[in-house]
């Protein structure tokens, strides 16, 4: 049995890419056979962070308007046997991806017997970002907890509630999972971020995972690893947790208190 998550927001740069790359990674891992699919044509940042830029060949528009298969387009990954990349085409328009092409390679996948298949959205509710949603059975809404971010996200739910095909066939819902990245709890209690619960209250759907802001992120994408593959790092370990999650694990939420100022802090400031 395939599962299809897409990972989605409606505001750009909140760490959609870098948690598709860590869910994938973190399902592969465990022994599952996933491949990630870069739905962001004309942009393309997934195979980076993957590390395979160098070895993309043919991409998504390529296997949809039938220029080469899907086995070679898929990118196997070094690090782990089970996980496969599909890269976003840079040289074409977001109007190559067509529903029925986008349908083919998710069966082709199905009937190839990956167990999940990621799909890494582009931001808002073009067409990409369309496809990435219609056919998934689970979201991943990436949300930073600010104003914006979660008014646009919130927008995102309506679309996954009714321009999905299960909506369509008035089958169950997609299960939808909030994940908040860039989380400073010191910014919480000082009144200038929404708290957990602030953003669980507006959108209304529970919190797979909580991923602190981390140089960790940065340093990881700059260098083609997923930062989940970072065991010393906040961000890798969040993400960690929220893989197990996903997989019906329970995990007692990390990373939500700011840290206690120590005696000189207090008595010197800083």
């Amino acid at each position: 049995m395939t599962e299809f998550i897409v990972v989605t927001s409606g505001k750009g740069g909140v760490g959609k890419t870098t948690t598709s790359a860590s869910v994938a990674v973190g399902l592969a891992r465990r022994g599952k056979k996933v491949a990630v699919i870069d739905f962001d044509v004309g942009l393309r940042n997934l195979d980076l962070i993957m590390g395979c830029e160098r070895r993309v060949v043919y991409d998504f528009v390529n296997v949809i308007q039938n220029e080469c298969t899907l086995r070679q387009a898929l990118i196997k990954d070094k690090r782990h046997e089970t996980l496969f990349v599909l890269a976003a085409s840079q040289t074409r328009d977001k109007e190559a991806l067509t529903k029925e092409g986008v349908e083919r390679v998710l069966n082709e996948l199905r009937d190839d017997g990956f167990e999940y298949v990621v799909c890494d959205s582009p931001a808002g509710i073009e067409k990409g970002a369309y496809l990435a949603m219609y056919f998934a059975d689970r979201a991943i809404v990436v949300v930073n907890p600010e104003v914006s971010s979660v008014r646009d996200s919130d927008r995102i739910l309506g679309l996954l509630a009714s321009k999905t095909r299960r909506a369509e066939l008035g089958a169950a819902p997609i299960e939808q999972h909030l994940l908040l990245t860039r989380y400073n709890p010191a910014r919480v209690v000082n009144g200038d971020m929404l708290s957990i619960d602030d953003v669980k209250d507006i959108l209304g759907i529970e919190v797979i995972g909580v991923v602190p802001e981390s140089d960790g992120v940065l340093a990881a994408s700059n260098a083609g690893v997923p930062v989940i593959l970072d065991d010393d790092s906040s961000a890798g370990q969040a993400y960690e947790d929220a893989v197990a999650r996903l997989l019906g694990e329970q995990r007692p939420m990390r990373f939500l208190d700011a840290p206690k100022k120590g005696f000189f802090t207090r008595m010197f400031g800083g």
